[in-house]
């Protein structure tokens, strides 16, 4: 039986990092942005859910920091060496994000840093959430199609941050009309959870969007990707 490769051709392959270039690109700068607005707004409303944010912000930089340096070099054989080491930076900012998360919600929950009525951090955390999920789905496709595990990895960093936007307005939200300021840090603490997870992955290099060779009689399905994943690949949906 001939054997079928499922790797994208070399033009395909440039222009799918080259576009992950411009996405990352995309998610530093309003990353950064972001983190500016949030610990400005958190510092002037004493938010602590606010700075934590903007914390928040700081480490998806650092996360895509990482993706920028593989995907900097235009040689595909030098970013395939990078991914290892990009998978656990990316692995070590999950990390540092579920203690900050966690902190963070045992502080509000204790009463000692409860969410705060701000504006500006309601209109920042509803902008975040309508910005983020398609960076992170434009990301994650490319990612997958090109077989890049630590693409698709900080893709997933970028929608736990959607979350975290989700549970940040909620919070603001439900504390400012409603004084429940204990319903923030509890989604915040699955959020936690969820993030301890994706960074155990990333550092085991597990998931189905790990680079990986077809088998010579391997038949793939017509809608599967550069890393065999199909349409409806869980881990890459």
């Amino acid at each position: 039986m001939t054997a079928i490769s499922l790797d994208p051709s070399p033009a395909r392959r440039e222009t799918l990092a080259r576009r992950i270039r411009l996405l990352v690109t995309a998610t530093i700068i309003y990353n950064v942005i972001e983190a500016v607005a949030a610990l400005t707004a958190g510092t002037i409303a004493s938010s602590t859910a606010l700075i934590g944010f903007g914390l928040d912000s700081v480490i998806e930089v650092s996360s895509a920091a990482a993706v920028a340096w593989q995907f900097s070099s235009r040689d595909h054989t030098v970013r395939e060496a990078r991914e290892h080491t990009t998978l656990r930076i990316i692995a070590v900012s999950f990390f540092v994000l579920a203690v900050y998360v966690t902190i963070d919600a045992v502080r509000a929950l204790t009463g000692t840093g409860e969410a705060e009525r701000s504006l500006p951090g309601i209109v920042l955390a509803a902008l975040s959430l309508a910005v983020m999920p398609f960076l992170s789905a434009a990301q994650r496709r490319a990612g997958r199609e090109l077989g890049s595990a630590s693409a698709v990895a900080d893709s997933q960093q970028t929608l736990l941050c959607t979350y975290l936007s989700a549970v940040l307005l909620a919070g603001l939200v439900l504390n400012a009309a409603l004084g429940w300021s204990w319903a923030d840090p509890l989604a915040a603490l699955a959020i936690a959870a969820l993030a301890v997870k994706e960074g155990r992955d990333a550092w085991q290099g597990k998931g189905c969007c790990a680079p990986a060779t077809a088998p010579a009689a391997a038949t793939p399905s017509d809608d599967a990707d550069a890393c065999g994943c199909g349409a409806d690949c869980a881990c890459c949906s």
